[in-house]
């Protein structure tokens, strides 16, 4: 890893920290922000833990990239949950054979960034 993504790398994790620390729910709750900035938390940690050890400049970027995908749309909509995609699970897909892995395959590439950690995590 370079020095200037390392330094990009933490500086996105101090900057999900500081969001936590000023997190408030749309609600309002206090019970309900709690676990809002819970969840922030556990989730940076967890996905910064898992890949602190990728070398591959490629893969990086992606992290980056969806890492600050997941900012933006979490300070856009108030929701630090991954916002789901709605894809009739295997709809188009026949039960066996090349067609499952063809339709297996067209999701896993149609799957939009900010969702690509959150499906090995949880």
């Amino acid at each position: 890893m370079t020095p200037v993504t390392r330094q990009q790398v933490l500086g996105l994790y101090r900057k999900i920290f500081r969001i936590a620390k000023k997190w408030q729910s749309a609600s309002g709750q206090i019970e309900e922000t709690i676990k809002e900035k819970d969840y922030i938390i556990n989730e940076a940690q967890t996905l910064f833990r898992k890949n602190k050890n990728v070398t591959d400049p490629k893969l990086i970027k992606q992290c980056i990239e969806e890492c600050e995908a997941r900012i933006e749309i979490g300070l856009h909509y108030n929701i630090p949950y991954p916002r789901p995609i709605h894809l009739p699970p295997m709809g188009l897909a026949h039960k066996q054979g090349r067609m499952l892995r063809h339709q297996e395959k067209l999701r896993k590439i149609s799957k939009p960034i900010y969702l690509k950690s959150h499906d090995e995590v949880s």
